[in-house]
């Protein structure tokens, strides 16, 4: 069994943690979990930090338990948001579950056959069952007010002017979740809850309930919330979230996003997203440093999460899709991404959209480029770049009497135009 609390140290995960919770753990094999927000069908790739801890507390021997907010999303959190935040239903809520599930399946081994396998668990089966009565009897009246309204999330939200303020839907919020870690604790024997560093708050509300009712000790760690090295938040794009679904964020959009992260970033991810040993990720930062321009840890972490999220093939499509942009690829290359794929590479390429009825017959290649698009100025600029031998059609070099035909068409739709390296224009026949 790996040392969990000492493995989260060295890669930098760890944030606050309940005194006493690395000797408990050290002598007891644990149940511990997380919770997750269901109010989307898909995580994005903020939410791996909780499942990397999650599996990184399987490896270690203990049992994982991932929570499904099913009642609380349809409350709404308040920790880190300055606003409240629209409510789901359950028929929305119950079909983001089942496809959350097969996100963690990725990550988590849910497989019968171990004695430490991941658990899955909802808090609307529990929390559906309570009249607001019998909580407010049973475990409302085990924690105060002057002790909710010390929650540094509390705090926040109250001094906002009136108008805004904090409904008392979100002030019960950590009531509730402190009373899923009771529930676990009695119902599964689960010990430690996790999250993030912005949960403290919430997650010690649930050890004080379990203290005050149970007469007992539970504990908890958080781990650091992930930011980028220049303070922004990990995880966003231009697009906004970096999602685990392919039909939210492509594959190539997905490698891409770690393709491009800073060296800086790269000497942290590097511990926090892959399940590499001290000694390798000690080896390949060393090996980065000696040559920065050959972003091997970047290549090395995309090439990772993008096989853990989305397997082999995908990746090798998304290295594939790259190198059409970056690096040397033929015609079949283009011609192997789908449309989807060729669309999002190519996204913000100065394009025209000429009648396909122009290419009944070939159109000579200085045309072309400057005639029937405006990628050239004028012929005179085509007939020298040609001359110069720096055009390619698809990719292909092509000389000063190549003409295009509808042979030239990829997905039977465009026709792909590049002076030099890296000026690229797109012809679309409609």
């Amino acid at each position: 069994m790996k040392e969990f609390i000492k493995e989260l140290k060295w890669r930098g995960m760890l944030h606050d943690v309940i005194p006493g919770t690395e000797e408990h753990l050290s002598k007891n094999k644990t149940v511990g979990y997380i919770g997750f927000d269901p109010t989307s069908d898909s995580l994005h790739i903020g939410s791996l930090v909780p499942i990397f801890i999650l599996k990184h507390f399987q490896n270690a021997g203990h049992t994982p338990i991932v929570l499904l907010g099913g009642a609380t999303g349809m409350i709404g959190d308040p920790s880190g948001k300055s606003d409240e935040r629209n409510l789901l239903d359950k028929k929305i809520l119950k079909h983001n579950e089942k496809k959350l599930k097969l996100q963690f399946e990725k990550f988590l081994d849910f497989k019968s056959s171990i004695s430490n396998k991941a658990l899955l668990v909802n808090n609307y089966d529990w929390m559906s069952k309570f009249s607001i009565i019998d909580f407010s009897r049973d475990i409302g009246k085990h924690i105060t007010v002057n002790y909710m309204m010390g929650k540094e999330s509390v705090k926040k939200r109250i001094s906002k002017d009136t108008t805004q303020g904090m409904s008392f839907t979100e002030f019960t919020y950590q009531l509730i979740q402190g009373y899923d870690f009771l529930h676990l604790y009695k119902e599964m024997n689960c010990t430690l809850q996790m999250g993030g560093s912005d949960q403290w708050g919430n997650i010690t509300t649930g050890t004080e309930l379990i203290r005050r009712k149970e007469n007992k000790k539970a504990f908890a760690m958080t781990c650091p919330l992930i930011k980028k090295s220049d303070g922004s938040k990990f995880g966003k794009s231009e697009g906004g979230n970096i999602w685990l679904d392919k039909n939210k964020t492509s594959v190539y959009k997905f490698y891409q996003y770690w393709l491009n992260i800073t060296d800086e970033d790269a000497v942290n991810y590097i511990k926090v997203f892959t399940f590499l040993s001290k000694d390798e990720v000690e080896g390949l930062i060393l090996e980065h440093n000696n040559d920065k321009s050959r972003r091997l840890l970047q290549n090395k972490i995309a090439e990772i999460v993008t096989v853990m999220v989305h397997g082999e093939n995908d990746l090798k499509n998304a290295i594939k899709a790259s190198k059409v942009l970056f690096g040397k690829s033929s015609k079949e290359d283009l011609e192997s991404l789908d449309e989807n794929t060729f669309n999002e590479i190519f996204e913000g390429v100065p394009s025209s959209t000429i009648s396909l009825e122009k290419l009944s017959n070939e159109i000579e290649i200085e045309n072309l480029l400057a005639s029937h698009t405006n990628f050239l100025e004028s012929i005179s600029e085509a007939r020298r770049s040609l001359k110069e031998n720096s055009i390619s059609v698809n990719k292909n070099k092509i000389s000063e009497t190549y003409k295009v035909s509808k042979t030239d068409l990829i997905n039977n739709k465009y026709v792909l135009l590049q002076r030099g390296r890296k000026n690229y224009y797109l012809v679309i026949f409609n």
